[in-house]
């Protein structure tokens, strides 16, 4: 039920725990049988700080539910030849069940060419073309990390996409577009926005649900919500600020996703998931 101040939080958090509890379980079953822990290997191209502070929030994270953290870190000048290379290698690496390449790149190196390195069964933060067709036609595969921990926040809370007007603010490969592709597979009618889409105010008003994930601190006002809108802040800035005004928000929506304490679990909470998933797909292709 909605608090007193308006919209319910949704409490990532939370669930992020019980879902990082569970894959510590499966995690320890896999290292039982097995005989080694899943393993993700995270691939960091230079020294860009908040990249070098999410890769420690990741890997404190794998310690903690059981998994083997790799860090291949790769200086500023790399090439993108040696970047492709690494993460090459690390497909072919029969230790390394997940991929992880921290983005974004230095701007010299193709990222495009660097995801599309990692083979489908490995890309375990769901960032290549494989991925993205498979969550554009409902095949089986590994979803991108964020919109994937989204979708499970929405079920958490019962909030069910069928029929919704989504617009989703942001067009970015790895959460903008697979945002809408997990939206669209869900039976929601979805509208595509970029921050300077002509009359956006007027197109998020006519949503149900809006994902804001666009690269502005505070750009969705509470103004611009229809009452009742169920509000999913995928941006994260210095002052625990997302892309929404949450304080203008909160009294107009129905559901609200909370900066810190939203959708930034639930990214970590799926990325692992989806790595041990990984490793017990491997293993039985092995067996078979």
């Amino acid at each position: 039920m909605p608090n007193s101040a308006g919209a319910q939080i949704m409490d990532g958090t939370t669930l992020a725990r019980r879902l990082l509890d569970d894959t510590s379980e499966r995690s320890l079953r896999f290292t039982v049988e097995i005989g080694r822990p899943p393993c993700l290997a995270a691939v960091l191209v230079g020294e860009d700080p908040a990249s070098i502070r999410y890769v420690k929030m990741k890997r404190a994270r794998c310690e903690d539910a059981g998994l083997d953290s790799r860090l291949i870190q790769l200086p500023t000048t790399s090439t993108t030849a040696q970047v492709v290379g690494t993460v090459t290698d690390l497909s072919t690496d029969s230790t390394v069940d997940g991929i992880l390449l921290q983005h974004p790149v230095p701007s010299h190196i193709d990222e495009r060419a660097a995801f599309e390195a990692i083979v489908p069964e490995k890309d375990v933060d769901g960032v290549t073309a494989h991925s993205f067709a498979a969550m554009a036609l409902g095949l089986p595969g590994f979803a991108s990390s964020t919109p994937a921990g989204i979708v499970r926040l929405l079920e958490e809370y019962d909030i069910d996409p069928t029929g919704l007007h989504a617009v989703v603010i942001g067009h970015s490969a790895i959460l903008g577009k697979p945002m809408g592709m997990l939206l669209l597979e869900r039976g929601a009618t979805v509208t595509f926005c970029q921050s300077h889409s002509r009359d956006l105010p007027a197109i998020v008003r006519s949503a149900d649900l809006v994902v804001a994930a666009v690269s502005q601190p505070n750009f969705v006002a509470g103004g611009w919500l229809k009452p009742g809108a169920v509000v999913i802040d995928a941006g994260y800035y210095q002052g625990a600020t997302g892309n929404v005004n949450f304080r203008e928000a909160l009294p107009i929506a129905s559901f609200i996703t909370p900066v810190p304490g939203g959708v930034g679990p639930m990214t970590i909470a799926l990325l692992l998931e989806q790595t041990v998933v990984a490793a017990e797909r491997r293993m039985l292709t092995l067996i078979d």
